[in-house]
């Protein structure tokens, strides 16, 4: 059987089972990764995104040198999924557009490079480009791209794809870090999001890593009446 098959949403929701089933009580130590990689037959980055969920999640403990145990007292947290805009316009009723504005390789501001720790510049792709609902400004999204952990963004064709669904489908993330803050419109971002210059706006700034290897960043500016769901 081909190992990955599953993704680590299912192997997430499987060791879940098993906690709430009463398999791993509170306090119960979990298999190693490698053993439920071999019990699940999956790649071993799997097991570690979805245990890095639980854990996010307040489900599981991990410590380095003492493995991962069931919390004795489960933490209770809202969760953020990275939502796939396309989803959220269509889930909304929405009909989805998309338009590329700009995609340049280049080496990366000093901004970028502190939201993603990097050491030292190395050039990465730049994507800028517009989300549509209904023909109608939704989110604008810069983003950057290492293409040194993740080179095939290269060959995409991203005026037919954009980065946000590939990035999700073709390289998994281990960690990611996510930031709110509101900012006025300039006049570039007033032309392309149809708003008057000046206008407060929602930004949420994304950055995501595969262990610590810097993955993308993007910081998406949302059209007046965005709103964001969260669950817990």
């Amino acid at each position: 059987m081909q190992q990955g098959r599953q993704t680590w949403k299912a192997v997430r929701e499987r060791i879940h089972d098993w906690i709430l089933s009463g398999r791993y009580g509170p306090g119960d130590k979990l298999p190693k990764d490698s053993e439920l990689a071999l019990q699940m037959d999956c790649a071993r980055s799997t097991i570690q995104r979805a245990m890095q969920d639980l854990s996010d999640s307040g489900i599981i403990e991990r410590r380095r040198k003492g493995g991962t145990h069931v919390r004795k007292n489960p933490l209770v947290r809202a969760t953020l999924d990275i939502p796939v805009t396309r989803h959220e316009i269509e889930g909304r009723g929405g009909q989805y557009g998309y338009q590329l504005i700009e995609k340049v390789q280049r080496p990366p501001t000093r901004a970028v490079q502190a939201a993603l720790g990097m050491a030292e510049p190395q050039d990465m792709l730049q994507i800028v480009c517009l989300h549509l609902s209904d023909g109608r400004p939704y989110t604008l999204e810069n983003r950057w791209v290492s293409i040194e952990t993740v080179p095939d963004i290269l060959q995409v064709d991203l005026t037919r794809e954009n980065a946000n669904e590939w990035l999700l489908k073709n390289a998994p993330y281990t960690r990611f870090e996510l930031k709110f803050y509101a900012l006025n419109a300039d006049e570039k971002t007033a032309e392309l999001l149809s708003v008057q210059q000046g206008s407060a706006l929602l930004a949420i700034e994304r950055a995501t890593w595969v262990d610590e290897a810097a993955i993308t960043t993007v910081t998406a500016i949302t059209a007046p009446g965005y709103q964001l769901l969260s669950r817990s």
